[in-house]
């Protein structure tokens, strides 16, 4: 049973009636007033819960103090979005179990309504008391079949640790990745023993879409489900901007949602708050991606029920308005400040029919990934009908004081995009990415358009007039072959021959923009190593070929001096000496294929093929 404090200097406490809070000093009246079948109403049933009485600012308990058969209150939301407790019983303080000198309090569930589905995923975080005081907060989970449930508890010192360093480091993005994590899982018996990492929830995505992209965010270390909603998208995304106010104050044992995305898609994991300090919230009790100094969304969150598992058993919730930062994700929670909300990227995906709207984490790896939801979720699965012959999604990334970048890909069908998925992720990873300055884009917009007709395409017959051409002379090439439905296809085009080609080492190629590209040394990422400067970075990108239709070139296979980004083909001797002893450092060499000259045919089809031909230029 919950003791009351014995000293003016214990913390006070509240209690929910109504609605409103009371204060430490009519509570004795209160119990007065209910004593007798309180009481008896708890020894009748042991399974009731406790009543709603919750520390309020209580002092934190050392470690130290904690005794093996204390018995104390863990409060979390069951369901909606007001805490209730359920009971504890001290086991033992295990020390260095997450690290050196980083103990886990253990602890066995007594309460009923939990001993039946153990430490749940959303209740990361939930604040321990012991006594009237703060010890911990809940975190992990320990085994999953046991016949009596127990769970670990970070302590409160340890969760001040993390507190502290809110608004002291640096706030620069880290990568998100299953490496980075500082604890993800410790292995151990049948892996008994792991944080509650959260689920995050794919709102505005279908579960087909959701299926579809688990891999993509599993590869990030990150845990997904489609089970999960969100308040109105408007609300989100406008309350997403800096400057905003918070939407409500927050309270220990309350759920808080940290959001990787708002708005029409909301990508969120759900916790528990630990400790609220001024306007400083501490949650979740262990790392949420476990890499440092972030500045993510944190929104309300209510809950909408508890799934029990015998495996894992998670929150289902609906993520609420952006009421602050998180700006802290260590080793033993996660911390930030409730107020404006960080700077997001604004994304937004159109199609004839619909606009989606969102923000994602100003993040490189992220980002990509949430754009690809939205585009997936605009064409897979959706009411609206019309990209069943095929499409085209042009997308734009503007950054500050640079010319937007501007991409084309065309695709068959919702079933051919599907497939390629990881295709435009890489596209798209190349487009977001910014290895040289710490600038996001300022918006990303992507622009979904029907065609009328499906564009794959098949190439039956290339054919040069000449394979041995004369410098000075034209020569012609055509290609014919069919669409889908076995329509003709014809184009010729003509190359005149400069005096410059004769004795080269020259071949014919007719091939797709991307294979080309790679025959010719480009990357769908361009090699940082290989620039100097953001602008150079872009022109880069801005270089890539269409992935559209066929390229008819002209190919010279030489050998190229690299001298960074610069490349100085077939160099003379006496450069090759000079450089010889740099090549390791700034120098390099690489064998090339390198355009002469190129033509692009048949533009807005899908067409496999790759051919590659001897040529010869004479006198």
């Amino acid at each position: 049973m919950f003791q009351l404090p014995k000293s003016p200097r214990s913390a006070a406490y509240s209690m929910t009636a109504n609605g409103r809070r009371v204060s430490g000093h009519c509570l004795g009246l209160l119990l007065l007033a209910c004593g007798f079948s309180l009481l008896r109403g708890q020894a009748d049933s042991p399974a009731a819960p406790l009543p709603s009485l919750q520390p309020v600012d209580a002092p934190a308990m050392p470690i130290d103090d904690l005794k093996p058969g204390m018995t104390g209150e863990v409060w979390t939301v069951f369901r909606g979005n007001k805490p209730e407790p359920f009971s504890v019983e001290v086991t033992g303080i295990i020390r260095n179990a997450v690290g050196p000198g980083k103990a886990l309090i253990l602890c066995r569930l007594t309460d009923p309504r939990v001993q039946s589905m153990g430490a749940v995923a959303g209740m990361s975080g939930s604040p321990l008391y012991i006594h009237g005081q703060l010890a911990g907060a809940l975190s992990y989970q320990v085994q999953r079949f046991e016949t009596v449930r127990y769970a670990g508890f970070t302590p409160v010192g340890d969760l001040a640790e993390v507190a502290d360093k809110v608004g002291i480091a640096p706030l620069t993005p880290a990568p998100i990745g299953a490496e980075s994590a500082t604890v993800r899982r410790r292995t151990g018996d049948n892996e008994t023993f792991q944080p509650l990492n959260p689920v995050f929830s794919l709102s505005g995505l279908s579960p087909q879409v959701a299926e579809m992209l688990a891999p993509h965010f599993q590869s990030l270390g990150l845990a997904t489900t489609s089970i999960g909603g969100s308040d109105s998208p408007a609300s989100l995304a406008n309350l997403a901007a800096p400057g905003s106010p918070s939407a409500r104050h927050l309270g220990a044992g309350e759920s808080v949602a940290v959001a990787l995305a708002v708005g029409d898609i909301t990508i969120a994991g759900t916790g528990t708050v630990s400790r609220v300090e001024g306007n400083r919230v501490t949650a979740f009790g262990h790392p949420m991606l476990g890499i440092g100094d972030v500045t993510l969304a944190m929104c309300e969150a209510d809950i909408v029920t508890i799934l029990p598992s015998n495996l894992n058993s998670m929150k289902v919730s609906n993520v609420g308005r952006v009421i602050g930062t998180l700006l802290q994700d260590r080793l033993s929670g996660v911390a930030g400040e409730l107020g404006p909300g960080p700077a997001m990227i604004p994304i937004e995906v159109a199609t004839p029919r619909r606009t989606l709207r969102f923000s994602t984490v100003r993040h490189p790896q992220l980002a990509p990934l949430v754009v690809a939801a939205g585009v997936t979720q605009a064409v897979v699965s959706s009411n609206d009908a019309g990209f069943a012959e095929g499409f085209r999604v042009s997308t734009r990334v503007a950054f500050p004081g640079e010319e937007p970048i501007e991409t084309d890909m065309l695709y068959a069908g919702p079933q051919g995009f599907a497939a390629g998925i990881g295709e435009f992720l890489q596209t798209l990873n190349g487009t977001l990415q910014n290895p040289f300055e710490k600038t996001f884009p300022e918006a990303v917009s992507v622009n979904i358009m029907p065609l009328e007709s499906r564009p794959w395409a098949f190439l039956d017959q290339f054919q040069p007039s000449t394979t041995r051409a004369r410098a000075g002379e034209p020569v012609s090439f055509q290609l014919s072959g069919r669409n889908y439905q076995g329509a003709s296809l014809t184009e010729t085009v003509r190359c005149h021959i400069p005096r410059e080609w004769i004795g080269k080492s020259l071949e014919l190629v007719v091939m797709n923009g991307r294979e080309l590209d790679k025959l010719s040394g480009r990357t769908a990422a361009p090699v940082v190593t290989d620039l100097r400067s953001f602008p150079e970075y872009l022109a880069a990108l801005r270089n890539a070929r269409q992935p559209d239709g066929l390229y008819v070139a002209v190919i010279e296979r030489t050998d190229a001096l690299l001298d960074q980004n610069a490349r100085l083909l077939d160099p003379p001797g006496s450069i090759e000496r000079i450089t010889q002893g740099n090549s390791n450092t700034r120098y390099g060499h690489q064998d090339l294929a390198v355009a002469l000259w190129e033509s692009h045919v048949f533009p807005d089809r899908l067409i496999n093929a790759s051919i590659r031909r001897p040529f010869t230029v004479f006198e």
